[in-house]
């Protein structure tokens, strides 16, 4: 039959999974960090998930797709450990669904071991609970007051919230640019030693910054500070990958061929992979 039915593109999506706790029916999921409607039987076509996509990526299209079917809804949720909504209306927005495990799907407990930290799938990875063995024994280390066996640190400024540092501050005149996702600093452990050193930095959130004027910001400072080089340091989830968006398209609106790095770390602090990103115009 010719019907309304859920379209996400790919390309846009950026597996937040804000998408998969709109949807009552169960329709979408996270798979392989990409939202994908896993059977057209469980989509009411009605759109409840469109005003939770940050991305633009999903639209109703009216194409030929199987009918919706509620009974299939039953026990799709029954199966996924939810409870049965009754179908809503074009003028009643469907209400949440109720869970086993209140909130994000993509927030329920994984006991973690060392080499399985990878988000299985199913709601935003970002918010994905995962429980790590520390690398050293469980005591905690000495108190906060106790400087005797602290590191000096390798920050050379202030502030470091990108929202608040000027383009014009001497800091970063010539400098190499460290744009650190705000979790990185907490993940990786050598943060001080083998990132910050020697360089300015800028620390931003992608997902829960409002991230307006951040590309302009950035290009101003490219071109006033006359940076060197910028490395790009973010976890491995994709809504994190936010920051090497800005950064590229920074560099691009300033027409200037800066070095950009990006280097990826895990949520367990290990740097998955390092590489130089080609230098593109934008207009």
């Amino acid at each position: 039959m010719v019907r309304d039915i859920v379209v996400i593109d790919e390309a846009k999506c950026d597996g937040c999974g804000q998408c998969v706790t709109a949807c009552a029916e169960g329709a979408i999921q996270v798979i392989d960090d990409k939202a994908r409607l896993v059977s057209e039987l469980y989509c009411d076509g009605l759109g409840a998930c469109l005003g939770h996509c940050p991305q633009g990526a999903i639209t109703v299209q009216k194409r030929e797709a199987v009918a919706f079917d509620e009974a299939a809804v039953a026990q799709h949720l029954a199966r996924s450990g939810r409870q049965s909504q009754p179908h809503s209306s074009p003028t009643a927005p469907p209400a949440p669904a109720a869970t086993a495990h209140p909130g994000c799907p993509g927030s329920r407990f994984q006991n973690l071991t060392a080499t399985s930290g990878r988000h299985p799938g199913g709601g935003c990875p970002s918010a994905a609970f995962a429980q790590f063995e520390a690398g050293h024994s469980t005591p905690p280390g000495p108190d906060p007051d106790n400087t005797a066996a602290e590191t000096p640190s390798e920050l050379t400024h202030w502030p470091v919230q990108l929202r608040l540092l000027q383009p014009g501050a001497p800091a970063l005149q010539n400098a190499h640019l460290l744009m650190a996702a705000d979790c990185v600093p907490v993940a990786y452990s050598e943060f001080h030693r083998n990132m910050l050193r020697g360089r300015a930095v800028v620390i931003a959130c992608p997902k829960l910054d409002d991230p307006d004027g951040y590309v302009e910001k950035l290009t101003e400072m490219l071109q006033i500070g006359d940076i060197a080089s910028i490395t790009v340091a973010h976890m491995e989830v994709p809504c994190c990958t936010g920051i090497l968006r800005m950064a590229i398209e920074a560099r691009g609106r300033s027409g200037r061929n800066v070095p950009l790095h990006d280097v990826v770390i895990s949520r367990q602090g290990e740097v998955l992979a390092r590489r130089e990103v080609p230098f593109t115009i934008t207009n």
